[in-house]
């Protein structure tokens, strides 16, 4: 589903990954463990063809780095359900709309976008709060809203940049279940994190990158 091939990146001549190969398999969980810097951020921004490869190959789905066009993009990313640390929520959009954005960029019509925010707030326990503004809501809130918006399009992967970075301990473990369950419901998670805590609690396989350089499973 997703493949790195000896993927070597440089930017600013200063070499961020290191002849990087793994693969990630349709409905896996996966956490990509390291320290800040060392590259976890850089491989996610190559899935969603943010960042090409100095060298070697980066294919995901039936797209390549190596051929796909800036027209098709946008479709990859549709298929993709991406998380940040810092949310990212537009801030003049209540929570409703903000969800319902990844939807309107695809021409959904009225009815439609209405059911199916609906249906991915009631997911993430916000049915409740769908009129209130990010500023109006806890850090844990916020980053729930943006799971909802990352899931609308039923993405066959989630790729999770640090969740939990901003969050305490109890809500962070409410973001996982929820993370949980998403993968327990048939999607991927590739989510990148330097959480011990976290890492203990949830048995999944895990890629560690330490200085642009993968070490063996």
């Amino acid at each position: 589903m997703i493949e790195f091939y000896n993927v070597h990146t440089k930017i600013d001549n200063s070499v961020i990954l290191n002849n990087i190969t793994f693969r990630i398999l349709k409905g896996e969980f996966v956490f990509l463990k390291g320290s800040s810097g060392a590259g976890k951020s850089t491989i996610l921004r190559h899935i969603y063809m943010d960042l090409y490869p100095t060298q070697g190959m980066v294919i995901v789905e039936n797209y390549s780095s190596a051929k796909i066009s800036d027209k098709e993009i946008p479709f990859l990313r549709r298929k993709l359900g991406v998380i940040f640390q810092d949310f990212k929520l537009l801030s003049d959009r209540n929570v409703f709309d903000n969800v319902a954005f990844a939807l309107r960029v695809t021409g959904a019509k009225s009815n439609e976008i209405k059911r199916k925010v609906m249906r991915v707030l009631t997911e993430v326990n916000l049915g409740q709060k769908r009129n209130m503004y990010p500023s109006e809501l806890s850090g844990g809130e916020q980053q729930r809203v943006a799971i909802a918006r990352a899931i609308i399009n039923n993405p066959f992967i989630i790729l999770a940049d640090e969740p939990t970075g901003n969050l305490d301990t109890k809500t962070s473990v409410e973001i996982m279940e929820i993370l949980e369950k998403i993968n327990r419901q048939g999607t991927a998670v590739l989510m990148a994190t330097h959480s011990q805590e976290i890492l203990k609690k949830y048995k999944h396989r895990t890629l560690t990158i330490e200085n642009g350089i993968l070490e063996k499973e």
